[in-house]
C-alpha cells in the first residue's frame, strides 16, 4: 500500500494479495527511486535501505540461532506459504517487534555483495563495489535453510523477482 501511495502503481506479481502485502518485483534501483520520492514527500531525507549488517542485527534481535523462533511461527517459506506472498505481520514478531524477517520476500540491502571482513568488527559496511547488491531473509519459495538469519543472496541492481522486495530503515 505504501509503495502504491508513493509510486502510483503496484508492480507486484501477487498484486491481488492486497495493500498489506509486501511489494515485490522491485529492483534495488526501484527501491532507490521509492526512497528518494518518500524522502521528498516526508521532507526529511531520513529513509534508506539498511546495510547488510543492520539487517542481520535487526533480524536476530539479540538471538544467535538460525531463526528468532520456530520458522513456522516466524515466517512464510516453501513449507507453509502455499507458494505465494502473504499480508505482513501475520506471524510472530521477533523480540524487537519486527515482523517477516524470515521469508515472505527477500529484502534488498544497501551493500554491494562481498566477503565478510576478517576479525571482529562493529557495524561493518559492505565493499565499495561488487558483483551485485545484497538481499537477505529468504522468501515464500525458499526452503527453511534459505530463510536463516545469516542467509544472503545478491543480484544486479536492476534485477526484479516475485520473491524480492525490501524494507526501509530510518535514520534519526
Amino acid at each position: 500500500g505504501q509503495w502504491k501511495a508513493v509510486m502510483g502503481s503496484n508492480p507486484s506479481y501477487f498484486s491481488s494479495c492486497g495493500v498489506d502485502c509486501p511489494v515485490e518485483q522491485v529492483s534495488w534501483n526501484d527501491c532507490q527511486d521509492f526512497i528518494q520520492k518518500l524522502n521528498q514527500r516526508e521532507g526529511n531525507g531520513t529513509y534508506r535501505l539498511p546495510t547488510e549488517a543492520e539487517w542481520e542485527y535487526a533480524c536476530r534481535a539479540g538471538t544467535t540461532a538460525p531463526y528468532y523462533t520456530d520458522l513456522d511461527q516466524a515466517g512464510w517459506y516453501s513449507g507453509n506459504s502455499g507458494i505465494r506472498t502473504h499480508p505482513v505481520a501475520q506471524k510472530t514478531p521477533n523480540a524487537w517487534g519486527l515482523y517477516d524477517m524470515h521469508g515472505n520476500v527477500w529484502e534488498w540491502c544497501q551493500d554491494w555483495y562481498g566477503g565478510y571482513p576478517g576479525g571482529s568488527v562493529t557495524d561493518p559496511k559492505g565493499p565499495s563495489s561488487g558483483p551485485g547488491r545484497v538481499f537477505r531473509g529468504g522468501c515464500w519459495l525458499n526452503s527453511a535453510g534459505g530463510c536463516r538469519s545469516a542467509g544472503r543472496g545478491f543480484d544486479s541492481p536492476g534485477y526484479r523477482d516475485s520473491g524480492l522486495g525490501f524494507r526501509v530503515a530510518w535514520t534519526k
